[in-house]
C-alpha cells in the first residue's frame, strides 16, 4: 500500500500501528520516530521498524506516508519541524484524540503538495510505551477520519483502506462534533478517573489502605482508566477545553439530581435513571464496543463480556523484523 511509513512517537497507539503495518503487510519499510534514543532502541529490538531515529526531519524525508502519534500538544511543533521535509504527494494523518486542534496546527505548516486527513483510532488500554503495543488493538475499533474540505478524497480513500487492513471500522465526521462525542465517551470518563482515584489518594492513610485493600470492581475500572498516559491525558483537556467543560456541566447537573434523589430518598427518581442507563450499558454490548483486549504470547486476549482479562506485557505480537537505528 506504502513503501515508506514513518511513524512519529513510539507509544501504545504508533507502535501497535507499526505492528499492524508489519502483519498486513502495508509498507515495504517502516521508520519509528521517537525523541527518546531508549525508545528507538526499544522499538529497534522488537523488531517493528526497519530504521528508527530521534530526528524527526530526517525520519520523514521520502516518506508516502507519515503519521502523528505524539501528544496533541506536540502536535504543532512536530508539524513544523517535518513540515519543509515532507515528499511530494504524501500523506501525513495522525492519532489524536481531539481533530479540530489537530487540523489548527498541523494543516498551517503542511506545503500545498502535501495530503493531510486528521484521524482517530479509537481504541487503547491503559498501558503505554513501545512493548505495550499488539497488532490486534485496532480490530473492530472505530476509527474516526474527519479530512478538511480541501482533502483531496484519494487521500480519503487510501487511509480509509489503510485503517480498514488494520481491523478498524471507518466514520467519516466533521471535526467539531468528533470533539463534542470525544468528550462525552472518552474524555469525560477519563476526567472522573483521574478524580475518583485522586479522592481516595487524599484520605487519611489508614482508611487509603482499607480503600486499595478493598477494591470492588467499579474502583478498580476507575485505577484502570487512571493509570492511563498523563502527558496524553493532559493535552487532552486543554487542547478540547470548550466541549469538556460543556459536558462537564451537563454531568454536574445529573450529580446535583442524584445527590438530590439520595438526600431525600426518592428511590423512584434513582430506580428510573439507572434504569436508563442500564439499557445505555447493553446497547454498548450489542453493538460489539465493551469488550477488552491485551497482548499476550499466544496472541491478543479479547474479553466478549465487558471483563478486562489480566494483561500479559511479558511478549508483545508481531512478527519478527530486521531494524537499524539511525542517530
Amino acid at each position: 500500500m506504502f513503501e515508506r511509513i514513518s511513524i512519529i512517537g513510539m507509544g501504545l497507539i504508533g507502535s501497535s500501528l507499526a505492528r499492524a503495518i508489519r502483519v498486513h503487510g502495508l509498507g515495504r519499510r517502516v521508520v519509528c520516530v521517537d525523541r527518546d534514543p531508549a525508545v528507538c532502541e526499544t522499538a529497534l529490538r522488537l523488531k517493528i521498524c526497519d530504521e528508527a531515529t530521534v530526528d524527526a526531519a530526517e525520519g520523514v524525508q521520502e516518506s508516502d506516508l507519515v503519521v502523528f502519534a505524539v501528544p496533541v500538544g506536540a502536535f504543532a511543533e512536530t508539524a513544523r519541524v517535518v513540515g519543509p521535509v515532507l515528499k511530494a504527494g504524501a500523506i501525513v494523518t495522525d492519532v489524536g484524540s481531539v481533530k479540530q486542534v489537530a487540523a489548527n496546527a498541523i494543516a498551517p505548516h503542511l506545503p500545498d503538495s502535501v495530503h493531510f486527513v486528521p484521524g482517530h483510532p479509537i481504541a487503547g488500554t491503559e498501558q503505554s510505551g513501545p512493548e505495550s503495543g499488539f497488532h490486534e488493538l485496532f480490530i473492530n475499533r472505530w476509527c474516526v477520519l474527519t479530512p478538511l474540505p480541501e482533502t483531496d478524497i484519494r487521500a480519503v480513500e487510501k487511509i480509509t483502506a489503510f485503517w480498514e487492513a488494520c481491523g478498524s471500522r471507518i466514520e467519516i465526521m466533521d471535526p467539531h462534533r468528533h470533539d463534542i462525542v470525544l468528550a462525552i465517551t472518552s474524555h469525560l470518563p477519563h476526567l472522573i478517573a483521574y478524580t475518583i482515584v485522586g479522592t481516595a489518594t487524599d484520605l487519611e492513610e489508614h482508611l487509603q489502605s482499607d480503600v486499595i485493600k478493598f477494591s470492588a470492581s467499579g474502583f478498580r475500572d476507575f485505577t484502570r482508566i487512571a493509570a492511563s498516559d498523563p502527558v496524553m491525558w493532559r493535552d487532552v483537556f486543554l487542547t478540547n477545553k470548550d466541549a469538556v467543560l460543556d459536558v462537564l456541566q451537563r454531568f454536574n447537573e445529573d450529580l446535583s439530581m442524584l445527590q438530590r434523589s439520595i438526600r431525600w430518598q426518592d428511590g423512584r427518581q434513582l430506580e428510573k435513571f439507572f434504569t436508563r442507563t442500564r439499557n445505555i450499558r447493553r446497547q454498548v454490548i450489542e453493538a460489539g464496543q465493551a469488550d477488552y483486549v491485551y497482548p499476550s504470547k499466544g496472541g491478543a486476549i479479547r474479553s466478549r463480556e465487558g471483563t478486562p482479562p489480566v494483561p500479559d506485557q511479558s511478549s508483545a505480537s508481531g512478527p519478527e523484523q530486521s531494524g537499524r537505528r539511525k542517530a
